[in-house]
This record gives C-alpha cells, sequence and structure tokens, in this order.
C-alpha cells in the first residue's frame, strides 16, 4: 500500500514539473540572433566547407586540426570584411 502511495505521489510529482518546464519553456520568446552572431555563423560556414575541401585535397599540413584552421579562417574572413 506505502509502495503505491509513493509511486503515485512520484508520478504526480514529476508530471507537475514536466509540465512546468514546458510552460516555463513556452512562455519565453526565443531571441533573434544578432548580426555580429549571424556573421560569426556565416564565417564558420565558410570556413567548414574550405577545412573540408583542403582536407580531401591534401592541401593541410598533417598536424594542422580544426581549431587552428578555424582560427586562421576567421581572422582572414574578418579582416577581409573591413577591407
Amino acid at each position: 500500500m506505502m509502495n503505491r502511495l509513493v509511486s503515485a505521489a512520484l508520478a504526480a510529482a514529476m508530471t507537475f514539473a514536466l509540465s512546468g518546464a514546458v510552460l516555463a519553456a513556452q512562455s519565453k520568446p526565443k531571441k533573434e540572433p544578432t548580426a555580429a552572431q549571424m556573421a560569426a555563423r556565416e564565417r564558420m560556414s565558410k570556413c567548414s566547407l574550405e577545412w573540408k575541401e583542403a582536407k580531401a585535397g591534401g592541401k593541410t599540413a598533417k598536424d594542422m586540426k580544426w581549431p587552428a584552421f578555424w582560427s586562421a579562417c576567421n581572422k582572414r574572413l574578418k579582416d577581409g570584411a573591413k577591407a
């Protein structure tokens, strides 16, 4: 009897907790990305394509990893946008 009561109480608590989380998620409108965030995403997309092409063509150094490539590519694209 006690086991059923505890199970029912836990089920009710979980239901209320989940419904509260859903309501909280629905009540907050999603923020639109800023212009800087959109520009960063666009640069990352361009650099990603360059990375894939360079890796497929064997044009990268053997020890080159994505973070180093991304850093260099991002700086290059940012400087190109300013010029």
